[in-house]
């Protein structure tokens, strides 16, 4: 069987591109790799494609907001760790464009895929009595009472 256009872009792009052209770290390309090992999957499980038949028609905007989903749904990924997935993606996606200017407008549209707005976490902090109690602690007559105030205060 002949390899696909999807074989042939992903394995330069994770075996030439990110390593010698982008310098990216090993840590990089392994969860790049994971990224689309998780793809692969998603497609021969779920949509019933096996790996040998993925082209980059298939791999479309609707096919790739559906792996997203799956991955929150069924394989219960954080958000933070979607959004990491899809950046792989639109990495991928944006370096193909450039080596397949022909399928530009399908590619842009996978890489319009939005990432998803986190809860951001909330700072927890001293109410201003607290403060005021804390910062009267220090002996401000003794150099290490100074000293542990004007810590407090910087």
């Amino acid at each position: 069987m002949k390899p696909t256009d999807f074989a042939k872009h992903l394995t330069e792009f994770l075996s030439v591109y990110l390593p010698l052209q982008k310098n990216s770290s090993r840590n990089t390309i392994y969860s790049y790799r994971d990224t689309f090992k998780l793809l692969i999957r998603y497609c021969q499980e779920q949509q019933n494609i096996p790996a040998e038949r993925i082209t980059m028609n298939i791999l479309s905007n609707k096919l790739i907001s559906s792996f997203l989903e799956w991955l929150e749904n069924k394989r219960n990924c954080c958000i933070s760790s979607r959004n990491q997935r899809l950046a792989a993606v639109h990495s991928f996606f944006r370096y193909v464009q450039s080596e397949e200017p022909s399928g530009i407008f399908h590619f842009q549209k996978i890489i319009a895929i939005p990432i998803k707005k986190t809860k951001k976490a909330v700072v927890e902090h001293l109410a201003p009595e607290a403060m005021k109690l804390l910062l009267e602690q220090p002996d401000k007559h003794t150099p290490k009472g100074r000293r542990d105030l004007m810590s407090g205060v910087l």
